[in-house]
């Protein structure tokens, strides 16, 4: 794997209102948020600095309950064989979303995390 696939890129954070929320961190921060849909919104391209995403996630059925740090990998089933071996247990298999795939662990220290990748045809979103 690469540096640039294997690096942490992307904040999920729960939160009530995703508009309020997209509202406050644009105002206090100046960061631009996209609503992709009523219950989510996030930077991207590095929106928020430094290569770094952040989302907010109001949908209560989907949010974690603490902030999830989502690792772009370059191969998604291979990472999840990697953090099954190595300990790591599944949380939420995974799924595609606009964009990507994902799957949710837990890490042996009890840290709920996510790996995701490119779906077929997408662009990096953050290339070197």
């Amino acid at each position: 794997m690469t540096k640039a696939l294997s690096r942490l890129n992307y904040v999920e954070i729960p939160v009530t209102d995703s508009a309020v929320s997209s509202e406050f961190f644009a105002a206090a921060f100046g960061w631009k948020l996209t609503a992709f849909g009523p219950t989510y919104a996030a930077t991207t391209q590095g929106g928020a600095g430094d290569n770094v995403d952040f989302g907010f996630q109001a949908d209560s059925s989907e949010a974690t309950t603490a902030p999830l740090a989502v690792i772009h990998v370059d191969d998604l089933d291979a990472t999840l064989a990697r953090v099954r071996a190595a300990g790591g247990t599944v949380t939420r298999a995974a799924f595609d979303f606009p964009g990507g795939r994902r799957f949710h662990f837990r890490e042996p220290g009890g840290n709920e995390l996510a790996a995701w990748t490119l779906s077929d045809g997408a662009s990096d979103p953050a290339p070197e």
